[in-house]
């Protein structure tokens, strides 16, 4: 052990002791997220207004976190929420859990749930940071209807699905009450369909 050892140990710190400091002006100045960075989730349209989700459960399947709730309910003629012979009647992702890995994303089958730029989720109440489907749907974009309503883009769930219909507008950067989402596409711009 020599003498100078201890000093050695120093040379670091003072090291950076005359180093400019970096501050950001966090929350005033908002710098924008890489383009496919996991943020909020998202549940997407038809171009009708009809939802993408099928209540199939494979995102809650998928999420390691145990995350995702989905509670799938059966199709009417009456009552129709989407293309396919079910939708997702409950739907909840639990914030509190999730760790943003983007599974969910990958398992969904119908690239119904896709993630934005929204990082700004932080609550003082446990409850508000479980989302319910009204808070997760996509919003409507003009020529779309609320649901339920009956399949306007074709007869059978392989229009939608296949490709026969056309793919909606991309959903706006703000799905959060007039909040930005960061700049950037979004993964269902980016090529995820």
């Amino acid at each position: 052990m020599s003498l100078l050892d201890p000093v050695k140990g120093f040379g670091l710190t003072f090291g950076q002791m005359f180093k400019k400091v970096i501050t950001q002006e966090y929350p005033e100045v908002v710098s924008p997220t890489a383009p496919r960075y996991h943020g909020r989730h998202v549940l997407n349209r038809h171009p009708d207004g009809l939802e993408k989700c099928i209540g199939c459960e494979l995102c809650a399947w998928a999420c390691p976190a145990d995350a995702i709730y989905v509670e799938g309910a059966d199709n009417t003629e009456a009552a129709r929420y989407s293309p396919g012979e079910r939708y997702a009647a409950v739907y909840q992702i639990n914030y509190l859990r999730c760790i943003f890995c983007g599974l969910c994303i990958e398992a969904c089958p119908t690239r119904s749930l896709t993630m934005t730029n929204e990082y700004e989720l932080a609550d003082d109440s446990r409850q508000d940071l479980i989302f319910t489907k009204r808070q997760l749907m996509a919003p409507l974009l003009p020529g779309m209807e609320q649901a339920p309503h009956p399949m306007r883009l074709g007869n059978n769930e392989t229009d939608y699905y296949v490709g026969s219909a056309s793919d909606p507008q991309p959903v706006p950067a703000s799905v959060v009450e007039g909040r930005p989402a960061g700049d950037g596409p979004r993964p269902s711009e980016a090529g995820y369909r």
